[in-house]
Parts: C-alpha cells; structure tokens; sequence
C-alpha cells in the first residue's frame, strides 16, 4: 500500500499524562513458559483518534488511522490503515506495483486473502491471521492483490520507520502464517497474539534491535483486564477493532485509536473489557531523526527523497 502525502519534516509537540492504578497481574495456567506482567503506574490515553476515511492503490477503500500529521509523535511508526469490507468493490482492485524506500511494512490480515510480488522475486499469499513483514530498505517495487472475489476482507498495515543507518540496506520479505504467531492463553480468557516483541516473558514472531517494536493482537472473552509493561521512552498506542475498552477509565470505542500518554513514572499500561473486544497494542522506540517524507518514500532528507524518486523512474529499485 502506498500513499501521496505532502513531504513532512517538522516535529510535533505533545503533552505527556499518567494514570495511578493498582497493581495487576496477569498470569496463565502454563506457569513454567509464562513471566506475569506487573503494572504500577498505567498510562492514560491522551487523545483518542478516530481516522480518516480515504482510498488507496487503485481505489481500496480504508480509514487511515496515523496520518502524516502523528508522524513525530508516534515515532517510530509512521502509518496505520484498517480496511474492512464485505463488498468486493471497495477492495478487488487491490494494490497494483508500487514502490518503497527507506521504512518496513507490516501487513495483518484479519480475514481474506491477498497475493504479494515484488522486484526482488519474493511471492507469498497473507491470509487469515497472517502477517506479511516486509523491509523495503534501499528499494523495492510490489504488488498486493485480492486472492478472492467476494467475502469480507480485513487488516490493518503499519508502517514503521528505519534509522538513518538502515534506509539502504537490502530489501527483505518474510511471510508469517497465522499459526507460526506466538499465542498466549491467560486464565482470564484473554488470548493474546505476538507479531512482534514480548509479553508475558514469550517472544513474538519478530524482533528488531532499535525501534523495538512491540505488536499484540489482544482478544478479549468477556469482562477482564489485560497489563502489559513498556519501556517509558517508547511511545505507544491501542486501535480497538471490535466492542471497546477503557483505560484509566477512559472509554475508547470500536475502530478508535487511544494514543498513549509518556508519564515519567508510568511503567506499562493497563486494559479493561467490559465484554467482548479486540485490541492491537503497539509499542516503540522513537528515533528522534528527521522525517522527510514523500508518498512511499521516506528518508532523512529532501535531496534523498529526490534521489529515491530519480532511482524509481530511472529503474533502480
């Protein structure tokens, strides 16, 4: 998926907030592999974001959650689109070849299928469950197509930002099927997904050394609570996909992201269901870099947005 934004370079002041709770733990009946969670101080949410309804590729229609404009506050993530619809219109034509550089691509499929190409030759199908992580780093040129004519497909894709250091390394893609995703089963009835990071003392289906993102698809049953530590230099964010949820006793409704607050004291954040909800819980280490950003390409610099542009029409990615 690829967007047109207008360049971005400035930074983005916020204000930071906290929440005092109790403290809670969640544990599950397979004590032996599983580190209970301890939350002191919980974040509170500090704005709730509602998305922007818009169209992308050639013409799939979705609600774009991280816009440019949440760039800096969000660092390192730099986009989140949901797409969910029952009607082959708004999503057939798909993602025709399009190209990247300079950021990582994550791609979770709640339900459908779609088809991945690109010019390095990797090929995959993502479907229910799965995740498709995919580095475009110096450059890459893909396509992502409906597997399908009709029935309900739904995801989300999140963009997340490089360092400086790693905008021109190789192209890398790894297809993660539903069932090679970690899955934690707490005595709560909350189960709980790992694309990416740790919880509960398990490692998710990727790791990456500086922005350290943490990526949790958290089901919950029925009236529970879920805590999850964080790092308090990382920021931090909830998008909940079905029922709601409250934090701190703030009520964040369905398809509403809650950005989290940065309290100095606050040493992870905690969830309260009061039925059934589901819930993405995203995390990461800012990196305080510049953000220069042109449709699919995103670099430090506006002479290297001019250079990826020239590499794009020039046939180098």
């Amino acid at each position: 998926m690829h967007s047109m934004f207008p360049p971005t370079t400035d930074a983005h002041p916020f204000k930071t907030s906290h929440h005092p709770t109790k403290t809670i733990m969640t544990t599950t009946h397979a004590a032996n592999t599983i580190t209970p969670e301890e939350v002191k101080l919980s974040r509170s949410v500090e704005q709730l974001v509602t998305g922007v309804p818009t169209s992308d590729g050639a013409g799939v229609k979705l609600t774009r959650v991280i816009t440019n404009n949440l760039q800096r506050r969000l660092d390192p993530y730099l986009m989140l689109d949901a797409f969910g619809s029952d009607d082959p219109d708004d999503y057939i034509a798909g993602f025709p070849n399009h190209p990247h550089r300079g950021f990582e691509t994550v791609t979770y499929m709640i339900t459908g299928r779609m088809r991945h190409n690109d010019s390095h030759g990797h090929e995959g199908i993502l479907q229910n469950g799965g995740v498709q992580w995919m580095t475009a780093g110096r450059g890459i040129v893909h396509s992502e197509l409906p597997e399908q004519e009709k029935g309900r497909m739904e995801g989300f894709q999140l963009w997340l930002n490089l360092p400086a250091r790693d905008k021109m390394i190789e192209p890398g893609y790894r297809d993660i099927q539903n069932d090679q995703i970690p899955e934690l089963h707490l005595d709560n009835g909350i189960t709980v997904r790992i694309v990416a990071g740790h919880s509960h003392g398990r490692e998710g289906a990727v790791q990456r050394p500086i922005t350290a993102p943490l990526y949790l698809d958290v089901h919950f049953s029925s009236v529970a609570t879920f805590c999850q530590t964080l790092p308090r230099t990382a920021n931090a964010f909830i998008y909940v996909y079905r029922g709601s949820v409250s934090i701190g006793g703030k009520t964040v409704p369905q398809q509403h992201m809650a950005i989290l607050g940065n309290g100095p004291q606050d040493d992870g954040v905690v969830i309260e269901s009061q039925g059934p909800a589901k819930v993405l819980l995203i995390a990461g280490q800012p990196l305080h870099e510049p953000i220069a950003q042109y449709g699919p390409f995103v670099m430090n610099t506006q002479q290297e947005l001019v250079q990826a542009v020239t590499d794009f029409q020039e046939g180098r990615l």
